[in-house]
């Protein structure tokens, strides 16, 4: 199989997973209990029977499931339109995108900085095998990989806060609001510290295993000991042929990542009172808005497709084997 046919199978892959994914988004939430038009009003407010029953049709819960608000919303995604927001009362695109740029923002640093020193000690716990720099390592990454979410963000909250006196909440201080982003950075990179120190350090210790496992399985390879044996110094044994095919498991946890730690930062934006997709999310689903929920989903399942696309790309970049499988 050459490298088009290749990427046209991935490709139309995708798209079934795609419409797969809408199918499912579509039916998710519809099974939440609860009266969502009570949810979006608030439980405690009283409103007429007919103001409700008004406000059903509006939100066009009258008809019924199948077919009729299915084929609706695949119309209007059809469409590019994801609908408006119940409880926003406006257009669930403008709501995410206005919330996108900060969650990206969190998560690329801390993806960053967790891929690369993640690698960088994964790599050496495996090259310096059974020595106190593997054992520390090891030992580093698993207490990290098994640490909650929440625990160590109100950890580094707390600590932060009260040893260094870090931000605890937002993005920037109010009295920075609406000013030039270059005369904020400051500001910025003061609140971006924890959570982004807390998000490192989650991911940090998965990468750091996973990377040493590969190393270990790579380096035991005979081509490697062919390398050797032409008189090649280890860092041109690790660089040139080490690296590259350990690096695979990597490029697919790396991908499945970048997609689903917007799940991961739901925690992380709760605890540091961080505007974003996250806490976006956990304010729809208490609402029960519908619409802002689907398009949420919607783009948490695309990225997570699109960036294992990347993945099977980048696969077939670093062993062209992959293409005959």
């Amino acid at each position: 199989m050459n490298r088009r046919d290749y990427l046209l199978r991935k490709l139309g892959l995708s798209f079934v997973t795609i419409f797969v994914v809408i199918v499912i988004n579509f039916m998710l939430f519809r099974v939440l209990p609860g009266d969502p038009v009570r949810a979006v009003i608030g439980r405690n407010i009283r409103i007429s029977v007919e103001t409700q029953q008004a406000l059903r049709e509006q939100f066009g819960l009258d008809r019924p499931v199948f077919p009729d608000q299915f084929l609706d919303t695949i119309r209007q995604w059809a469409q590019g339109n994801l609908g408006v927001s119940w409880s926003l009362r406006r257009p669930v695109s403008e709501v995410l995108m206005s919330k996108l740029g900060n969650t990206v923002m969190l998560i690329g640093l801390g993806q960053v900085l967790a891929i690369i020193l993640g690698v960088s000690l994964g790599l050496l716990a495996g090259w310096k095998r059974k020595t106190a720099i593997d054992v520390g390592a090891v030992t580093f990454s698993l207490v990290a990989w098994a640490i909650p979410t929440f625990w160590l963000g109100i950890i580094l909250l707390a600590a932060g806060s009260a040893w260094f006196g870090l931000p605890t909440a937002g993005i920037i201080s109010p009295e920075n609001t609406g000013k030039p982003l270059m005369s904020v950075l400051p500001d910025l990179a003061r609140q971006l510290f924890l959570p982004t120190l807390t998000l490192t350090i989650l991911y940090m210790g998965e990468y750091m295993l996973i990377m040493r496992s590969s190393i270990l399985e790579v380096l035991s390879e005979d081509y490697i000991l062919t390398a050797r044996a032409k008189g090649m110094s280890d860092w041109q044994v690790l660089w040139k042929h080490a690296l590259r095919n350990a690096m695979l498991p990597i490029v697919t946890l790396i991908a499945l990542n970048l997609g689903f730690t917007v799940s991961g930062a739901i925690y992380i934006e709760t605890v540091f009172s961080y505007d974003g997709l996250g806490k976006l999310f956990q304010t729809a689903l208490v609402k029960q808005d519908y619409p802002l929920l689907q398009g949420a989903f919607l783009l948490l399942a695309v990225s997570v497709i699109i960036a294992n696309m990347a993945a099977d790309v980048l696969y077939a970049v670093l062993d062209p084997r992959v293409k005959e499988s």
